[in-house]
This record gives structure tokens, C-alpha cells and sequence, in this order.
């Protein structure tokens, strides 16, 4: 555990190091089971603009696709957006209103109703961006389907066809 803390203290800002502070906390925590979803907000890598650009290189941008706010990340997702303001009233109204990732952590692991809380805000409002992504993959795929191949791709597939 003291290893795992202190390679977790190493990491420079992110998701990974909120986990630093609140690691005895979490580990010794006897309530709640995580989830899909709730696994993508707490390690910023799942339907985030950020993750989605820089790791996943599926998108062109970083940009949030639900606001204007910029950079969309598990952070921006969980205490900025305004797209998931009703979602997030809910859950400040559980947990309080501090949503850094520390203090989300940290009051999931101190009370089972924080965890159900924190898990119901990811499952509902994660759900809805996976959605939303899955809907602009198909337009973009659905684009790419109607475009004719060119250039040696085209002319290869082309020599495969019958006369």
C-alpha cells in the first residue's frame, strides 16, 4: 500500500493523482462496487473530449460536444458542464458541493450513500455521452460510407470485383 501511494503521489495533476490523498481511505472502505461507468470518471479515460483526443485518437478536438466550456474531461464532466446540471444537483445536494476529485473520492469512501450517489450521477449522465458519441460515430461512419474510394485502395478493390 505505502508503494502504491507513492507512485501515485509521483503523477503530475490528473485523475491518477487525486487518488494519492484518499488511498487508505478507499481501500479500507466496506460498502459500494464499482461499475463501468463510474471506473471511466474516476480515471478520466472513457467518453471524455480529452481522453478521446489525446489517448483514443478518435476525435479532433478536445471540446466538450455538450457546451461551449472547452475541455471536456471527467473533471469538467463531473463539476463544470451545464448539461448535467440537474444530474449534479442531485448529487451536491448527497455529497456537498466540493466536486474535486479528492473530496468525490474521499466522500465515497466514507459513506455508502455518497458511493450510490456519486455511481447514480455517472451511470445517468456517462449513459447519456456514450449516447451522444455512439450517435456521432454513426454520422461520421454513415459520411464515410457514401465517399467513393480513390487512388490505389479503390483501383485494388476494383481488380477483385468480377467482370
Amino acid at each position: 500500500m505505502v508503494r502504491w501511494s507513492f507512485r501515485l503521489e509521483s503523477l503530475h495533476g490528473g485523475e491518477a493523482s487525486a487518488w494519492s490523498l484518499v488511498i487508505a481511505e478507499w481501500a479500507g472502505r466496506q460498502h459500494g462496487t464499482l461499475s463501468f461507468r463510474l471506473t471511466q470518471v474516476l480515471s478520466g479515460h472513457g467518453c471524455f473530449g480529452k481522453y478521446l483526443y489525446s489517448v483514443a485518437r478518435r476525435e479532433s478536438s478536445p471540446a466538450c460536444h455538450h457546451c461551449d466550456c472547452g475541455e471536456d474531461s471527467a473533471q469538467h464532466t463531473l463539476a463544470v458542464c451545464p448539461a448535467w446540471a440537474t444530474q449534479r444537483r442531485a448529487l451536491t445536494a448527497v455529497i456537498g458541493a466540493d466536486l474535486s476529485l479528492p473530496a468525490v473520492i474521499r466522500s465515497m469512501a466514507g459513506s455508502d450513500g455518497c458511493f450510490t450517489a456519486v455511481a447514480t450521477f455517472c451511470e445517468e449522465v456517462i449513459s447519456q455521452k456514450e449516447a451522444a458519441e455512439k450517435a456521432r460515430e454513426d454520422d461520421l461512419h454513415s459520411d464515410l460510407i457514401r465517399r467513393r474510394r480513390t487512388g490505389r485502395r479503390r483501383r485494388a478493390h476494383l481488380r477483385l470485383m468480377p467482370p
